[in-house]
């Protein structure tokens, strides 16, 4: 079966087409430069470059799959969560492809396609997974009990930690995004120049609204010649303190749900601090997947979709954006 996937939901424009649900034949990414001169996406520029694009960031993942439209037998879209307007875009191309090719198309939440990310690097895993799902805009504990069977255990109530790294990075006036400048800074620093609490909320559950505040509150009492020779130490702490507060609840979720398998998903999950702990402090398997697929990107949405066009599953035309969707547990 061969799937198209469209993933618009942020700043990235992305096609791909795979084959038997994880045999990834394509994938095309653009990524929406503009947003660095503004520290942060601007949604309506991101939806304009969407229109812009995704005509020929599709044709481009059809030239690399060496297939035509008429080769496709489904489409897989992101219908939410994400910016609105962006979300539309990608949307309504896939339901009038859909229509003009008269072939099926399923919109796929964007949480669950950075699940299914982990099964284009290892095709052969198999649920029960526990899931550590970490981005710009989520930082999710779940447990995928079997394919589409979903338990929540923690969620962050404020900003995500992907977000804190990008704002601690504006606040030293470091490039967008931050969360890549702050790992690599991060490596030559001591990581215990300052302790920064560690954030949290509940047994399970995650804020990062509070180590956020403890880093602008200590720059502030700090003269500049002081923040410019210790840089690379305050980064390893406020590193450090965030990265133990993933570590810490997914240690917890581990031994209430008995998991022998964790995944780690999501454009954090690049992060080789984050990397580093848990490989040292987990005691089961940890599975992380390859770079390309842990950002936004349309393959995930494509195997997501695969399996669910697969069971039978369509969606309607009526299907809206959902700029707020959750993980349906059940």
């Amino acid at each position: 079966m061969l799937v198209l996937g469209i993933e618009t939901s942020c700043d990235e424009t992305s096609a791909a087409v795979v084959e038997n649900r994880f045999k990834v034949r394509s994938q095309v990414i653009l990524s929406q430069l503009e947003h660095s001169q503004y520290g942060g996406v601007v949604p309506e520029i991101a939806s304009r470059l969407h229109s812009k694009n995704i005509h020929r960031v599709i044709k481009e993942a059809l030239i690399k799959a060496n297939i035509s439209l008429k080769d496709l037998e489904g489409i897989a879209v992101t219908h939410g969560p994400g910016l609105v307007g962006s979300l539309v875009v990608g949307l309504m191309y896939a339901k009038g492809l859909s229509q003009s090719l008269n072939i099926p198309f399923i919109g796929i939440n964007h949480l669950e396609g950075h699940m299914f990310s982990i099964f284009l690097t290892y095709p052969e895993l198999r649920p029960p997974i526990l899931y550590l799902l970490v981005s710009g805009g989520h930082t999710e504990i779940i447990y995928m009990k079997k394919y589409f069977q979903y338990r929540v255990i923690g969620y962050t109530v404020d900003d995500a930690v992907g977000e804190c790294f990008d704002k601690v990075a504006k606040m030293i006036g470091l490039p967008y995004p931050g969360g890549p400048v702050i790992d690599q800074m991060a490596k030559e620093g001591d990581e215990n120049f300052v302790n920064f609490p560690v954030p949290g909320h509940g047994d399970f559950n995650f804020s990062f609204s509070g180590l956020k505040t403890a880093v602008l509150y200590y720059l502030q009492k700090q003269k500049h010649d002081f923040i410019e020779k210790h840089i690379k130490d305050i980064l390893a702490s406020f590193q450090k303190a965030a990265v133990s507060a993933l570590c810490d609840r997914l240690k917890k979720a581990i031994e209430v749900t008995k998991a022998e398998k964790v995944a780690i998903v999501g454009g954090v999950s690049n992060n080789s601090y984050l990397r580093k702990r848990c490989a040292k402090e987990l005691k089961i398997e940890v599975y992380f997947p390859q770079r390309i697929y842990t950002t936004d990107n349309a393959a995930m949405i494509a195997a997501s979709g695969a399996m669910r066009l697969e069971r039978g599953e369509r969606s309607p035309l009526s299907l809206p954006a959902k700029p707020s969707l959750y993980i349906e547990e059940g």
